[in-house]
C-alpha cells in the first residue's frame, strides 16, 4: 500500500498582483512518478520552488515527506533533491569528480564508493574519467540526475529535465527515471512534453490558469471524454488530445 508523500492544499501565490497559483490541490504517492503538465507561465516552476522550500506560498499548505515546507524547511531539504531546468554540472571535472565533489560537500563518508555505485547504476563507467565538457547533452543531464541522488534523497524534483535533448537522449533519461521508482524513490516531474508524461507518469495533473483542472492516471483522463469513434480500428485518445481538450486549446488550434 502506497503512502502520500506530497500533499498540497489550496496553495496560492502571486507576483506583483498577478495570481500565478489560485488554490492548487493534489497528492503524490510514494514510489511513483507524478507529472505536472502545463503551458509556459502556468505556474509549474512556482510549485516546484514552493515544494523545495525555495519560495514561500502566500497561503495554503504543502507537506513533503510529512513535513510542512513553510514550518519545517530543514527537514524537507534533508529528504529531497532538485534538478532544475538548466544542467548544473562542472564541465572541467570528470563524471566521477563531480559525484565525489557533491558527496564531500554533503559530508558523506567514502565519496569513492558513492561515485562508483552511481556510475554503475547509470551505466557510464566507461565515461567516468572523461571531462564533462566532452559529454553529450543527454549524458550531462544523466550526470545532473545522478548528482541529485548523492545522499539518497527519497523524493526527487525534476523541472523539465529533458528540455532541449534529442529523442535518443530523452529516452535514456526516461529509462533512468523509471529505474529510480524501482528503488522506492518518488519522482515529481514537470514537463511540456505530453509524450513524456504519457510514457512515464503513474499520475498526471494538468495545471491551467493557476489551478489543477484535471488529475488522474492516463486511463482516468481518457474517460473524461466520449468513447472514440470506431472506423477501421478503434482510435484511442492521445494525451495531447486530452490536454488540448481540457485546456480549451483545441478550439484555439482549429
Amino acid at each position: 500500500m502506497q503512502n502520500t508523500v506530497i500533499r498540497v492544499k489550496t496553495l496560492k501565490k502571486s507576483y506583483k498582483n498577478v495570481d500565478v497559483l489560485k488554490g492548487v490541490d493534489f497528492d503524490v504517492e510514494s514510489g511513483s512518478i507524478f507529472a505536472l503538465l502545463g503551458s509556459n507561465g502556468s505556474g509549474k516552476t512556482t510549485i516546484v520552488k514552493i515544494l523545495t522550500t525555495l519560495l514561500a506560498p502566500d497561503s495554503g499548505s504543502a507537506q513533503v515527506g510529512g513535513y510542512d515546507v513553510a514550518k519545517q524547511p530543514k527537514h524537507v531539504r534533508e529528504i529531497i533533491s532538485l534538478t532544475g531546468q538548466s544542467v548544473a554540472v562542472d564541465e572541467i571535472l570528470t563524471w566521477r569528480e563531480n559525484l565525489q565533489m557533491i558527496a564531500k560537500l554533503r559530508h558523506l563518508p567514502d565519496s569513492n564508493k558513492i561515485s562508483d555505485e552511481l556510475l554503475t547504476r547509470f551505466d557510464l563507467c566507461d565515461a567516468a574519467s572523461r571531462r564533462v565538457s566532452t559529454y553529450s547533452g543527454g549524458m550531462r543531464r544523466r550526470l545532473d540526475i545522478a548528482m541529485s541522488l548523492v545522499g539518497k534523497a527519497s523524493i526527487i524534483f525534476l523541472d523539465e529535465p529533458t528540455t532541449g535533448l534529442d529523442p535518443e537522449a530523452r529516452i535514456a533519461v526516461w529509462a533512468t527515471l523509471k529505474d529510480l521508482t524501482k528503488n522506492g524513490i518518488t519522482v515529481f516531474l514537470t514537463t511540456q512534453y505530453l509524450e513524456e508524461a504519457e510514457q512515464l507518469a503513474d499520475k498526471i495533473a494538468i495545471l491551467h490558469k493557476g489551478k489543477i483542472i484535471a488529475e488522474g492516471t492516463l486511463d482516468e483522463l481518457k474517460k473524461l471524454f466520449p468513447a472514440p469513434k470506431v472506423e477501421y480500428v478503434e482510435k484511442q485518445l492521445t494525451l495531447e488530445e486530452i490536454f488540448l481538450n481540457i485546456t480549451g486549446k483545441k478550439e484555439e488550434k482549429q
